[in-house]
């Protein structure tokens, strides 16, 4: 009785581990592996990135949130570089050795001039004082001409939208490779961020980025066969309005 009372509290206290074979292991390793690939292609690239493989993020909307984050995170770069480059910009002017080293290098300058016998280039300073004025004959003056006012052009296409503070809007035109389309845009008194692009058949491609621009003309040139405009943020604190105009060789346009 001693011992089978000691064998059954022994065997209370031990715990029985489930025995896994190498086959289960390798399934379950396998079954994660494609559940974690799954959620990379069609959640986390479309919604971080704009990456799109399988069309599911265009249709769920996680793609065109992952270009606006590409394109937020665009700015901010942009904008540090703009302010690390003033910041530059402000320490060289406040070294007082670099302005030193200027005028050490003006004065260099006007002596070589002065044993050349050449005059050290200066600042020309107006006289200001009062020339005694000779008579002159009468000259009949010319009729004056009236400016020829050069045609305006036709544009094919006008649309006007109202940002709101932060907000932002992309406008394309579908055009096929080589294809030009003349434009103007203005933020009507007001300042834009843009950024012209283009997509289509896994392309993609940046033409020019601006911010703080009150408006632009030019033509844009298709690179390749898809969809080609621009994207403009309002980074103001008031609501901005502007206006579109396109004209050339494009399909359609593709606005909100």
């Amino acid at each position: 009785m001693t011992n089978q009372s000691h064998a059954k509290t022994a065997g209370a206290g031990h715990i029985r581990g489930v025995r896994a074979t190498s086959g289960g292991l390798t399934w379950a390793t396998l079954g994660a592996m494609a559940a974690a690939l799954t959620i990379l292609v069609l959640f986390w690239l479309p919604a971080e990135y704009g990456v799109d493989p399988t069309g599911f993020g265009r249709v769920t909307g996680l793609t065109q949130m992952g270009e606006i984050k590409q394109q937020l995170y665009a700015e901010a770069a942009e904008e540090d570089a703009v302010l690390a480059a003033q910041a530059a910009a402000e320490r060289v002017s406040a070294d007082p050795a670099l302005i030193a080293r200027l005028e050490s290098l003006e004065r260099q300058v006007a002596g070589i001039a002065a044993a050349l016998g050449v005059a050290a280039p200066q600042a020309s300073v107006p006289d200001t004082q009062e020339q005694p004025l000779e008579p002159r004959e009468p000259v009949a003056a010319a009729p004056a001409s009236t400016p020829a006012q050069p045609a305006q052009p036709q544009w094919r296409d006008e649309v006007s939208y109202t940002l709101a503070p932060t907000q932002g809007i992309e406008i394309k035109l579908v055009m096929a490779e080589g294809a030009r389309a003349a434009f103007e845009w203005t933020a009507n008194g007001s300042i834009l961020n843009y950024d012209t692009h283009g997509d289509g058949g896994g392309q993609r491609i940046t033409y020019e980025q601006g911010r703080g621009v009150p408006g632009q003309s030019g033509v844009l040139i298709a690179a390749f066969d898809g969809n080609h405009g621009w994207f403009w943020r309002n980074r103001t604190d008031a609501p901005v309005t502007f206006t579109l105009r396109t004209r050339g060789d494009y399909s359609r346009m593709v606005a909100p």
